[in-house]
């Protein structure tokens, strides 16, 4: 990344009838395990849902021989295109040039400044020609400049207010809801659940409690220096025009290790800037789980791997094939993609 932007690249409601699942089981003779499907309800039978819930009982079985202590059992999870959609732009950026267009009265030499100007007039081939430099001045613009709270404030108000385009639902109902199943249910099964995304992490931690039950303090992602201040007589804390950090490709188990200090037991990502992530994780002691969220289903999501601009999946597939990592089929192993789709 750039001096002044940069970035590459993203509900418990089954706990009761997995309980009463868990109790009839539990007094059956002979003794069975649950079916997955009161674990994963939204995910279909298939290879995916066998390793995950295999490994989960597995390291949570104590006396067994994979057991591992709750203290150790860290989940971590990429973001764009892992636990939300990335589609047809990182909604991030998308975020960033609906601001351009909110902060432009404020601004009115950007009307005749170029990336800004195409922001603002919505002028995608314009745009596109700017390139990335141009990408990054109107993320900088947006993001900098302005207290973490005031950045929070604008953050809250999109993700209330924003549509996406294609499904004119808001940005946070893109959520995946077999993902969401697996937050919920490892966390029931003792694991702690963190969010390692290259998004910028004050983009993410105002929506991702709401979205993925995931609190702020378990949200790591790239970020900007940020400096205390007292701006008159209020203390403040401000959003620099400097990347501090780029939690990406191999920034990702930096950034686990220091700011979680534990090896994952579990890593899911989408994305070649998984890679290391993935990598990191599978390669720790004992029984890990690494797995991928490939993009198939040009219906209900999109379909897209090694040849796509965002979001691209080459190297990653590579090596999940040839070290058994698990790829999770959209098209064929999810029943359903979003909380709104329709039965």
């Amino acid at each position: 990344m750039t001096q002044t932007t940069e970035r590459r690249h993203g509900w418990t409601a089954w706990l009761a009838p997995a309980f009463i699942a868990l109790l009839l089981t539990a007094c059956a003779s002979p003794q069975k395990a649950p079916p997955a499907q009161a674990e994963l309800p939204s995910w279909n039978d298939g290879p995916s849902r066998t390793a995950i819930v295999d490994f989960v009982r597995a390291v949570t079985q104590p006396g067994g021989p994979d057991f591992v202590e709750a203290e150790e059992r860290i989940a971590v999870f990429d973001n764009d295109g892992t636990l939300w959609s990335e589609q047809p732009m990182y909604f991030e950026v998308l975020f960033a040039l609906d601001r351009v267009k909110e902060m432009a009265p404020a601004h009115p030499e950007w009307a005749k400044r170029p990336p800004f100007k195409a922001a603002i007039e919505g002028d995608k081939a314009a745009l596109a020609k700017t390139g990335q430099q141009g990408l990054l001045k109107i993320v900088g613009a947006t993001h900098t400049g302005m207290t973490v709270d005031d950045f929070t404030q604008s953050v809250t108000q999109w993700a209330a207010t924003a549509r996406h385009p294609r499904f004119n639902q808001p940005y946070t109902s893109m959520t995946f809801v077999p993902m969401r199943e697996l937050l919920d249910y490892l966390r029931a099964n003792g694991f702690k659940t963190y969010i390692v995304s290259g998004g910028e992490t004050e983009f993410m931690r105002p929506w991702a409690q709401a979205a993925y039950g995931v609190p702020p303090e378990q949200v790591i992602g790239s970020g900007f220096t940020t400096t205390f201040e007292m701006r008159g007589d209020k203390p403040v804390l401000w959003r620099q025009g400097k990347l501090e950090f780029n939690d990406d490709g191999p920034g990702k188990p930096v950034a686990i290790q220091r700011y979680i200090g534990r090896r994952p037991l579990l890593a899911f990502g989408n994305s070649d800037g998984d890679l290391q992530m993935l990598q990191w994780t599978a390669a720790g002691a004992g029984k890990r789980f690494a797995g991928i969220v490939h993009h198939t289903d040009a219906q209900r999501e999109w379909a897209y791997d090694r040849d796509s601009s965002i979001g691209r999946l080459d190297r990653a597939l590579d090596e999940a094939q040839r070290s058994g990592w698990t790829v999770v089929d959209m098209k064929t192993e999810w029943k359903r993609i979003y909380a709104f789709e329709k039965p």
